[in-house]
């Protein structure tokens, strides 16, 4: 198939935009339709089925990478067939998909979003809180369904203020759990690399755990909000669960490797803890036939902690932003170093 589109789409000033790669448009992973008319006003967007369709004249005019949750997927094979490329901006704050070091040794510089999803993904984490402790998906299912014929008495929920919220992970997702949980008057316990300032901790009422199993031995609700990394792989699995209280409930909105599911699965079946809700699990989606989707007291989301329209919309001109300060010879914002 021939290329159509060899001489490039122009900007105002006349000059050919950049190209940039991306996996799709609209479909299940691509760049979202809305935002179509903003890159393009910047970039020419090559899709991969172009690109692969059109390799002879499109490699050597690619400059960047636009990765939207993921896609399109980066290895060795795609960048040295990308001899220009200068830039990879990827959407969100986890970075575990891609190869920084590799990416670096092209002389291919990286960026991400981390700070625009912050918010949403904290109220995400407190919306898993309050549904799983007021059991909302259960009492749902229960009023619309065509059998129920009386609400039981005893039909109940876990309270939420006073309890004891550990936070593993203070960075600033941690950080605004805690600003929330605040307002709902928990306790507050945090285990993080390092400890915050006095004056951040007295702000939000939250006590310093310097081991994690003092943590996890305290809390009513133990929440994940860290990186994926090779430190955090696995970080709570069996021993970590029987530490919990067996009225406690594990809430994930960080990754799901940074919990062994597998010990998770036999810790629900056996009541070593109470509940899990998670925003996040390995694979996604699990199988369809995976023992997790079929406990009670597991409320799983897919993964759409900062799924609103106005943070995409701004992660979106992050990116952008990204893309052009790489082209441009500047500074880029938000870089990840290797």
């Amino acid at each position: 198939m021939a290329w159509t589109r060899a001489s490039g789409t122009s900007g105002m000033e006349g000059q050919e935009l950049p190209y940039v790669l991306v996996d799709s448009i609209g479909e299940k992973v691509g760049v979202y339709k809305d935002h179509v008319g903003f890159l393009k006003k910047r970039f020419n967007l090559i899709t991969m089925k172009e690109y692969l369709e059109n390799k002879t004249v499109l490699s050597k005019k690619i400059r960047a990478i636009y990765m939207w949750y993921h896609k399109p997927a980066i290895n060795e094979e795609l960048l040295q067939s990308l001899p220009n490329l200068k830039v990879v901006a990827s959407s969100g704050v986890g970075i575990d998909h891609l190869d920084v070091k590799l990416l670096s040794s092209y002389g291919v510089k990286v960026a991400n979003t981390p700070f625009v999803v912050s918010t949403d993904t904290a109220d995400m984490g407190m919306a898993l809180l309050l549904a799983s402790s007021r059991r909302v998906v259960e009492g749902h299912q229960m009023a619309v369904s065509p059998d129920t014929e009386y609400f039981p008495a005893d039909w109940l929920g876990v309270e939420v203020s006073g309890a004891t919220l550990g936070i593993v992970g203070m960075g600033t997702i941690g950080y605004k759990v805690a600003e929330r949980a605040k307002a709902f008057e928990m306790k507050i316990l945090y285990h993080n690399r390092s400890q915050r300032k006095k004056e951040e901790e007295n702000a939000v009422g939250a006590v310093y755990c310097k081991k994690i199993d003092d943590l996890l031995q305290q809390s009513d609700f133990v929440l994940l909000a860290v990186n994926l990394t090779p430190q955090t792989h696995k970080l709570i699995g069996k021993r970590e669960l029987e530490l919990m209280k067996p009225t406690a409930t594990l809430i994930n909105i960080s990754r799901g490797l940074v919990v062994d599911q597998d010990a998770l699965v036999e810790a629900l079946q056996n009541k070593v803890i109470k509940a899990a809700a998670l925003d996040v699990t390995y694979p996604e989606p699990l199988p369809r036939d995976h023992p997790l989707l079929k406990l009670k007291n597991v409320l799983i989301t897919p993964h759409i902690g900062s799924a609103t329209t106005k943070t995409r919309w701004v992660m979106m001109e992050e990116m952008a932003e990204s893309i052009e300060a790489g082209l441009a010879g500047l500074p880029v914002p938000r870089e990840v170093l290797p």
